[in-house]
């Protein structure tokens, strides 16, 4: 089993996850044709993603291909949910999911879980971005475009697709939470720098050997890649008494 966690060098992982389906309820029959999630580490995407194409077992209607694209015979060239759903779960592992309407999604999620006889998704561990929107802009528009619109995410779109959603609602989330800034700011301030006095003035601009303070903080995908290659060596030199 993969693992995706960096627990040594980050505080928080999420998943932003977004679907598409046949239609709108799995109680009429539909099915998910589509799974795209994204990686955050505190909120900044790590470059980590999860997509799949799903064979339905069934027609695709004509409005569902006017709105991603896909047919039924592209998803035909797929395998079912229950080829995929192993993967699925170790990407997600137990991190919040970052969803937009996420009774939607969850629902359609936990009826294929449960028709391949796997544990179903807690409703409680979703993070609700069009909640979060209604609740920050009463009254306004809460749609994904709407907030693409209003906080200017640069990621051209012209169909809906799971991966692309997935992608555009990480930024999204993260404009929701206050901006890369104030991110970048509270990752730094979460990393800290031990053995020293913030009270004094070279404490504020120095780190704890005399160096400079790094005026920002190592990417997420950056640790990612380094934890990755401290597990490739062999007998490293720090691990003997």
């Amino acid at each position: 089993m993969r693992h995706y966690a960096v627990e040594r060098v980050c505080t928080m992982r999420e998943v932003v996850l977004d679907t598409e389906t046949t239609g709108l309820s799995p109680d009429d029959g539909n099915r998910i044709i589509e799974i795209g999630c994204v990686e955050l580490w505190n909120r900044a995407p790590t470059g980590l993603t999860y997509h799949e194409y799903v064979n339905p077992g069934r027609d695709i209607p004509l409005e569902i291909t006017q709105i991603t694209g896909l047919t039924s015979d592209f998803l035909e060239k797929f395998t079912a949910f229950d080829t995929i759903v192993d993967s699925f779960l170790d990407f997600i592992g137990d991190s919040p999911l970052v969803i937009h309407n996420a009774k939607f999604d969850i629902n359609f999620l936990n009826s294929e879980l449960h028709m391949v006889g796997k544990p179903l998704l807690d409703i409680n561990r979703a993070i609700d971005t069009l909640l979060i929107a209604r609740k920050k802009f009463p009254g306004q528009p809460a749609s994904l475009d709407a907030l693409s619109r209003r906080f200017n995410v640069n990621i051209p779109r012209e169909r809906h697709g799971a991966l692309l959603d997935s992608q555009i609602l990480a930024e999204v989330y993260i404009e929701l939470n206050g901006g890369r800034q104030r991110i970048l700011n509270l990752s730094e301030a979460a990393i800290g720098q031990p053995n020293e006095d913030a009270s004094t003035p070279a404490a504020q601009n120095k780190g704890t050997h005399g160096f400079p303070r790094r005026a920002f903080p190592v990417p997420a995908a950056d640790l990612l890649v380094f934890d990755q290659m401290l597990g490739k060596i062999k007998n490293p030199a720090w691990t003997k008494d």
